[in-house]
């Protein structure tokens, strides 16, 4: 159980943060539809109880890092509204100076290390990032985002056994969602139970309903507390689903139109707003007028990234080295 009380004050942040995302989300789809956006674009329209659940046991000071699917991720640690609408377009205000697109979110101001495109690539980043917070003597944790596709290359095995044999200060996640792009679980592997892949290191490991934003808020900050106790890492296996494709190339033709409407039914914006009425948290006004103030944040997002301009030509040359004069880049 959890030793963060889930409040009033968390339920209703969690049903405007998720909505939030759920929004970003959906005009993102509809910007690329009308090629606004270009090249790559995942949505994480379904599971956004995952990233909402672990950020109300999470502090600032807690790093992030996870693959492609980051926009959520990003706007949850503290990039605005109109810094990742800016990074989609490409645009120099964007929070990765319109240079990394969807795929890579980034900033160090909020310690949100990064969406990467390299599948797994951002395993082994996020165990060298909580071994550089323990090295440091802090008491942060560093989350590790990967989907179910992930867990198949080698190093999600290298590093959840260097971080179990260092005890690093890392909540590795996989985000299962039934599908790595469009192969379904069941067809790349006997082990079902993906969250058993842990217990080869001797890790904490376990199966968590990522639907359910409480049940994301319990198994993660039971993960904290070991990680911030120095006991170690964690694996957790967030049971969740998309409900559009893999990215915005993919008409999902490999699932069922029952498995998505039956997903659909749990939906965690649904049952949170469900929960909330029901403890008489909030009524209709104050729903109505979060959607409103959300909508508004979308539309000033959009209205931010239009306005904003593209980088300039020299940008090419800047945030490659640490050094800015670094004298083996240009002639």
């Amino acid at each position: 159980m959890s030793s963060t009380p889930i409040t009033k004050e968390t339920y209703l942040e969690w049903y405007k943060s998720m909505l939030l995302m759920r929004k970003f989300e959906e005009k993102a789809g509809q910007l690329y539809g009308q090629q606004k956006i270009r090249g790559f674009c995942h949505l994480y329209i379904g599971q956004e109880a995952v990233v909402a659940g672990a950020m109300s046991v999470l502090r600032p000071e807690d790093s992030m890092i996870t693959a492609y699917r980051d926009h959520a991720h990003a706007i949850a640690k503290g990039v605005t509204a109109n810094a990742a609408m800016a990074e989609l377009y490409g645009k120099i205000t964007g929070c990765s100076k319109g240079k990394g697109g969807s795929m890579h979110f980034f900033s160090k101001e909020h310690k949100f290390m990064g969406g990467h495109g390299i599948v797994g690539g951002q395993i082994p980043l996020g165990a060298g990032i909580a071994f550089a917070e323990k090295y440091n003597g802090t008491d942060n944790v560093c989350v590790c985002y990967m989907g179910d596709g992930a867990v198949r290359q080698g190093a999600f095995n290298e590093a959840l056994n260097m971080a179990m044999l260092w005890k690093l200060p890392v909540i590795f996640v996989c985000e299962n969602n039934g599908y790595a792009m469009g192969t379904s679980v069941a067809r790349t592997t006997n082990m079902l139970d993906i969250y058993k892949m842990g217990h080869g290191f001797d890790m904490p490991s376990a199966p968590v309903d990522g639907m359910d934003v409480v049940a994301v808020h319990n198994a993660m900050d039971e993960a904290v507390q070991r990680a911030r106790s120095g006991e170690g890492p964690t694996f957790l296996e967030m049971r969740t689903y998309r409900y559009k494709g893999h990215s915005m190339s993919d008409p999902a033709k490999y699932r069922t139109k029952e498995e998505l409407e039956d997903y659909k039914g749990r939906d965690p914006l649904i049952t949170t707003k469900a929960a909330i009425a029901e403890k008489k948290y909030a009524d209709e006004n104050w729903f109505a007028e979060v959607e409103a103030e959300v909508k508004k944040t979308i539309d000033e997002c959009v209205k931010f990234a239009e306005e904003s301009p593209y980088p300039e030509p020299d940008e090419l040359y800047k945030d490659v080295y640490v050094q800015e004069d670094y004298p083996f880049i240009t002639d």
